[in-house]
């Protein structure tokens, strides 16, 4: 299985989530079909801090996209314009791609500092109350430890998951792990090339989307 049709997944899960959390929020099982969206953009990005040629502009599409959904996530999941307690994933993103590149120039150098430099990301994930929080930064940072052992960073992910779903009492969440399946078939191939920006543009825009349907439907 190719990047490419990994990110298909990716997006349809999220799709799929999404539409239950505005639409349908009486239908657990679309929720459930939602776990599987994190873990793999997690995983995604993990592998595209490895490879990619040049991290800051990758890290300012992030931070851009970050600013650029938040009112649509606001819409969509507080049906406000603005909620200042609770800020979109790409925040999350942000931060564990920043993560992976302090890792990639300082972990041999300066691994204590790494560490902590790390641990400050994830507080900072939690301060501003990203999607996911620290845990999610720390699944980008399992995701590209374990890049060249996928088993291992997937069976790290479900211990972490575990963590965060007991502790959250989110009991939907430890359908997380199912997405080591796909993770498991990557064959390392990107795929067909397709515009970044399609990926990038659709989060902010199915937000808005959903959340115009809403208030058509629903009021």
């Amino acid at each position: 299985m190719s990047g490419l049709w990994l990110k298909f997944l990716a997006l349809l899960s999220m799709m799929v989530d999404h539409t239950g959390m505005a639409l349908f929020p009486q239908i657990q099982s679309l929720r459930l079909v939602g776990r599987l969206a994190f873990p793999l953009y997690g995983f995604l990005l993990a592998e595209g801090a490895a490879h990619t040629k040049n991290s800051n502009r990758y890290l300012g599409r992030l931070l851009l996209f970050a600013l650029l959904s938040e009112v649509p996530f606001d819409l969509a999941c507080r049906n406000v314009f603005v909620y200042p307690q609770a800020q979109n994933v790409f925040f999350t993103l942000f931060l564990g791609l920043a993560a992976c590149e302090i890792l990639k120039r300082f972990m041999q150098s300066k691994p204590v500092w790494s560490f902590a430099g790390i641990a400050v990301l994830a507080l900072l994930a939690e301060g501003i109350q990203a999607d996911y929080g620290a845990f999610g930064v720390m699944t980008v940072v399992a995701f590209f430890v374990c890049r060249i052992y996928p088993s291992r960073g997937t069976a790290l992910f479900t211990v972490m998951n575990t963590g965060f779903s007991l502790l959250n009492h989110t009991m939907l969440q430890l359908a997380a792990p199912a997405a080591a399946v796909p993770i498991l078939l990557y064959n390392g191939q990107r795929g067909r090339p397709v515009n970044r920006y399609v990926f990038y543009l659709f989060y902010p825009a199915h937000l808005l989307l959903l959340y115009l349907l809403r208030q058509w439907f629903i009021g």
